[in-house]
């Protein structure tokens, strides 16, 4: 068969691996908002938004109602969200989200994946200073104007709206503490939510090499592999 091949296999199971760390990031979502806010979708508007995020994700109706179940088991283990803090290679500063039932094995993990790429796990505060706590909805385009939406959601903390013409849908941006209010605004309106979350947004960015890039970017991939990473923030530019 060859590599030509080789090459689509290596594609598509790169592509069910990242499926199945969207699942378990999901799972342990719905572990945190129902231990939380309760099962019921409902009164739990956390939940909501994490069976929105399923959606998108295209995990399976069934999967999700089990994640529910399971976390409503009083027996469950709950998770928590930690965030570490370090210097990639070259001063790159980085910030690792995770959800742990175990920070004492995660943050042990996030160390070596430093220390391995020569770089240094900090201290809390020794560089989330560069960054700003940010919110992302992304909606359905359909019929909607852009403009129209800028003055009907700057009251509830609109600060950027962009329209990804590609995948037919707006990416508005808030301020991390509007999350509550523009996912109460867009649910009001039957505004079709496919995504949404709280990201980190770096205040400067860094160049670097072709090479320096490479090294920072082999680390940041091997942190991504980790079951208990949800996402990593850099600078570079």
């Amino acid at each position: 068969m060859g590599r030509i091949f080789e090459t689509r296999k290596a594609t598509m199971f790169k592509r069910y691996a990242k499926m199945a760390k969207a699942f378990t990031k999901i799972g342990r979502d719905i572990v945190m908002a129902v231990k939380t806010g309760g099962p019921n979708p409902d009164s739990n508007p956390r939940l909501r938004l994490i069976m929105q995020n399923a959606k998108a994700v295209n995990m399976p109706k069934a999967n999700v109602e089990s994640a529910i179940k399971r976390a409503s088991d009083k027996d469950t283990s709950n998770y928590e969200e930690v965030i570490y803090e370090g210097y990639a290679p070259h001063g790159v500063p980085v910030l690792v989200e995770c959800t742990t039932n175990n920070p004492t094995r995660t943050v042990a993990s996030i160390r070596m994946y430093f220390s391995r790429a020569e770089g240094a796990l900090g201290t809390n505060g020794s560089v989330s200073f560069m960054f700003e706590r940010k919110a992302i909805f992304k909606i359905d385009q359909n019929n909607l104007n852009k403009d129209d939406l800028e003055l009907e959601l700057i009251d509830f903390g609109l600060e950027e709206i962009n329209l990804d013409e590609e995948q037919k849908q707006f990416i508005i941006q808030t301020a991390f503490t509007d999350f509550g209010n523009m996912a109460a605004a867009l649910e009001e309106r039957n505004i079709n939510v496919i995504e949404s979350a709280k990201i980190f947004s770096p205040t400067t960015t860094k160049e670097l090499s072709e090479e320096q890039e490479k090294e920072v970017l082999a680390m940041i991939e091997k942190m991504e592999d980790d079951d208990d990473v949800v996402a990593v923030y850099h600078n570079l530019a």
